[in-house]
Order: structure tokens, then sequence, then C-alpha cells
């Protein structure tokens, strides 16, 4: 009994030592993983966890918790992350810490709607977690979700206030805007003192539309920071007034690369000489370490192209070390736009992996030369690119352009009808190549499919409604051109009061029409619509002089 209870005792210290050393390495785990995670080495981070193993994960701190699935969510471990939410669900359901760091992760691995549902799920909702989910929708492009959960916050900070803010830049509509005047009349003071707040106000002015209010605010401002000006200096871009952004990026002392990008932007947007000389001007003087940003380099070179230089942005082009696909896109456009397809298309033939955009670009330049080699290489690389690739909108009718005017009619049909989320520019290509391979009754035809709510997407409807000038005026312009070859003075009147007013101020509907009313013999009707342009051009002259 005596030696029994001896030995007991003997080896309770080298037990309760034992356990002394467990629990110490479980604290050093999560000190070692924090570590690492601030040092962004990740994958270390779970290789440290991964030797402790995931089923003793009960065993270890909320502190430790936390940095592990911080590590899953900067490697985009969703599959981990989600066995160790089940794994310690019941243990951390009221730790905030460790719901919030839950939450981060399935937003940051793109997994929205488990975080919406584990916020929804939380007792003691925090700020921060209504700040990572507000985030993770307006990155998802859900800005509408992003405001309806700012509408629930009691109490919302400045961070809450900046990411509604994005939210309604995102959205770019009059509610939008009405939104951010209502809520920056409300936001304390102190809060205006905020940088970041100021130039998310400022970008959701300028990009849901009220460039003056927005101008009001910035020269009001007595502390101007660099992104207030690159706020306003896009503002202006967006808003077609570029030589406000180059007049606002003369007043910046130390410009730095995103304002720069932004002047190159807008010059490119002038197409003059002026704007060239001060590309040109603006390259020489920037520092060299600016030439490592890729999307700094990509303006230069669309600027340059676009102003009509393209021996300066080929030099550029040819002695960059470090070429991406942005870079090549740029070129490939510009090519494009100065006539030089075959440039374009031998350059396209240099990039190992195009992207959806690339491809887009030499799509376009097939369809400028319109030759049977063009028709058999866009034959060729739609078979190559991933299918994903289709679900581009842009993409799809640029090949449909393509093939139509390559004159293979046949295959872009095939494509059409197969689609399943058919846009408003793709009915736009389609019409436009009917007209061009002198198929008018099929431009009507798909003209009428459009019209009628029974037999197409009722969002295209309101496409169509809507004061979309630019998506509208391929549609409309087609039809007019169609029944002009068919020549049938009915279906031209049909055509004409279908136009919408806003269409009737522009150019190219007019001069069409004055050409759909000659070629079915109503000089009448033409001579009314030329009398109403103020000042007709060659063309317009030259078409009522045929009647």
């Amino acid at each position: 009994m005596t030696t029994r209870l001896l030995n007991h005792c003997l080896s309770f210290p080298k037990l309760s030592l034992k356990r002394l050393n467990n629990i110490k390495s479980y604290i050093n785990l999560g000190t070692e993983m924090k570590l690492l995670n601030d040092k962004k080495q990740f994958e270390k981070a779970l290789a440290i966890f991964d030797q402790h193993g995931i089923n003793n994960i009960t065993t270890l701190s909320n502190f430790a918790i936390t940095q592990v699935l911080k590590a899953c969510a900067h490697t985009g471990d969703l599959q981990r992350g989600k066995i160790i939410h089940n794994l310690i669900a019941s243990e951390t359901k009221n730790d905030i810490y460790v719901s919030s760091t839950l939450i981060h992760m399935y937003v940051h691995c793109g997994d929205i709607a488990s975080a919406q549902s584990l916020l929804d799920s939380t007792k003691n909702k925090t700020p921060p977690m209504y700040g990572i989910m507000m985030k993770g929708y307006i990155k998802k492009k859900q800005a509408n979700k992003a405001i309806d959960l700012f509408n629930e916050i009691q109490n919302p900070n400045d961070v809450h206030m900046i990411l509604l803010f994005n939210a309604c830049a995102q959205l770019k509509t009059k509610e939008a805007l009405d939104l951010v005047k209502k809520t920056s009349k409300q936001i304390p003071k102190s809060f205006y003192s905020n940088p970041r707040l100021l130039t998310s106000l400022l970008d959701a002015l300028m990009k849901c539309g009220d460039v003056a209010h927005a101008e009001s605010l910035f020269y009001s401002s007595k502390q101007k920071v660099l992104p207030m000006y690159g706020a306003m200096m896009k503002g202006y871009v967006d808003s077609n007034l570029p030589e406000k952004s180059i007049d606002l990026f003369n007043k910046i002392e130390n410009p730095d690369d995103v304002n720069i990008i932004v002047l190159f932007n807008a010059c490119a947007q002038l197409k003059t000489k002026e704007a060239l000389d001060l590309v040109k001007k603006t390259s020489e003087q920037i520092p060299k370490s600016f030439y490592s940003n890729p999307r700094l380099l990509t303006s230069l070179l669309d600027a340059l192209m676009k102003c009509g230089d393209v021996a300066h942005a080929e030099s550029l082009f040819h002695s960059s070390k470090q070429k991406v696909l942005s870079s090549y896109g740029a070129m490939m456009k510009g090519y494009a736009d100065n006539n030089l397809h075959e440039k374009a298309i031998h350059l396209f033939n240099e990039i190992e992996n195009p992207d959806d955009v690339n491809i887009t670009v030499l799509f376009n330049a097939c369809a400028q030369l319109k030759t049977k080699e063009a028709l058999d290489l866009v034959k060729k690389t739609s078979k190559q690119i991933p299918k994903s690739f289709y679900s581009n909108p842009r993409l799809l009718t640029s090949l449909l352009d393509a093939l139509m005017k390559c004159g293979d009619v046949a295959h872009a049909e095939s494509l059409f009808y197969s689609s399943k989320q058919k846009v408003l520019s793709s009915y736009g290509a389609m019409m436009t190549g009917y007209v061009e391979n002198n198929l008018a009754q099929k431009t009507i035809e798909l003209f009428n499919e459009l019209k009628n709510p029974a037999d197409v997407n009722k969002t295209l409807l309101t496409q169509m409604k809507l004061d979309d000038i630019q998506s509208n005026i391929p549609i409309y312009l087609s039809a007019i051109k169609a029944v002009s070859q068919i020549g049938d003075y009915s279906k031209a009147q049909s055509i004409a009061k279908q136009i919408p007013d806003s269409l009737l101020v522009e150019n190219q509907i007019r001069g069409a029409l004055i050409d759909l009313w000659g070629k079915v013999g109503s000089v009448v009707e033409a001579k009314l619509i030329f009398d109403k342009i103020r000042q007709p051009n060659i063309i317009e002259y030259t078409t009522m002089g045929l009647f």
C-alpha cells in the first residue's frame, strides 16, 4: 500500500509536467502562426498547424484558431476552413473573434452565402462583421446587398460609410446618388477628417454623375490628399471631361503613379497633338520605378497609340522586359485603331496564354480584314479558347461580328441561337451582319424578336427602353438600313415610328433615315429630317442630292 502510494506520488509530477508542456506547445503554436501570418507566410503557418493535427483542434486556444483561419483565408483554402468550422462550431459559437474570423475566411474564399448565414446566426454582431460582409458583397458586384446590410447597422462608423459610398459608386444610379447625398449630410463632421472617407465620397458623387457637388466638396476641403485628386481626375475622364482632368493634374506637386495613369487615360481620350506632347513630356519626367507598374505602362502605351504615335509605343513596348497581357492588349487595340490589323494579329500570335481581352481584340482585327485567312483564324481560335470565355458578352459579340463580316453567316447563327444568355450587343452584331450580307428580311425578323416580350429576355427590352444610346444605335440603324434594302414604304413608316426620340438626334440615325425615305420615294419626309440638322455634313448633303 505504501509502495503503491509512493509510486503514485512520484509519477504525478511527471504527468503534470507533460500536460504543462502540451499547454505550452499549444500556446506557442498560436504565436508562431501569428508571426508567420504577419510575414505573409501563410503556407508555413498551415504547415505548423498540420503538425498539431486537425483532429486535436479543440485543444487549441481561440487565438490559435483565429490564426489558422486567417491562413486559410489568404491561401483560399475553403475546404480546410469549412472542416475547422464544423469541428469548433459548438465550442466557439459565442466567441465574436472566432466568428468574425470565420466570416472573413468565407468572404475571402468567395463563399458569400456561408458568410451571410454565419452572420445571421450570430447573436452579438460586431461592426467589423458588417464591414467584412459589405466588402464581400461589393467585391462580388452585389452592391444592393451591401446597402441592405448598411441599413441594419445602428451606429455605422467611418469604415461602413466608406463601403456604402463604394457600393453606391458601383451602382451609378439616381437612387444611389440620393443615398450618398443623404448620408453625407447625416455623418459627423469629424468623419470628414478621414481622407479615405472623403475620397470614397468624391468617387461616388462623380460616378453617379453629380460633378458639381463633387467639385464643391473637393475645393472646399482644406487637406487634399493624392487619392482625392485621383478620384476627381478619374471622375472627369468617366464624365468625358478629360481637359478638366488634365487641369487638375497640373495642380499636383508630386503626383503618384495612380494620378499619372489617369492623366494618360485623359490624354488617350482627347487624341490630340497637345495631348500627345503632354504624354511624352510626362513619361520623360516620371521616376523609372513607376515603369514597374504594369497598369501605368499599359495606360502609357494606350495613350501613345490613341494619339497616333505608333513608333514610340512600339519602341517602349519592345524595350520592356516584363510584358503583361494588358500591355499586349493595349498594343493590339492600338494597331486596330490605326488600321494596322495585320500587326495586331502578328502580336497576338506571340502571346502564350491570351486572356479574353486579347482574344476580343483579335476578333475585332479579323472583322476589319474580312478575308478568308482572317475567318480561318477566327474559327481556329474560337475552338481553342476556354468555354468560360463565352460568358463574356463582349467576346461573344466580337466573335459574332467577325464571323458575319468574314461572310460565315451560318456559323454565326449557330453560335448566336445556341447562346443561352443573349445580350443587346449580340443582337446588334447579328443585325449589322445580316445587313452587310444583304439579308434584310432576317434583320427585320431579329428586330421584331427584340420588340416582342414573349420571345426575348425582359432585360433586353429594358435596355432598349432606357436611354442607353450607344447600345441602341446599332439595333435601330441596322433595322433602318434593312428596310432601305427592301424599299417598302409601309415598313419604312413602321420602323420610323418605333425610333425613340433620344436616338433621333443622332447623326447616324438621321443620315440613315434620309437615305431610307429617299429609297422609298418620300422626298418630303427626307427633307423634314434634313431641315432639323443644324450643320449637315457632306454625306447628308450628298444623300439629299440623290433625290
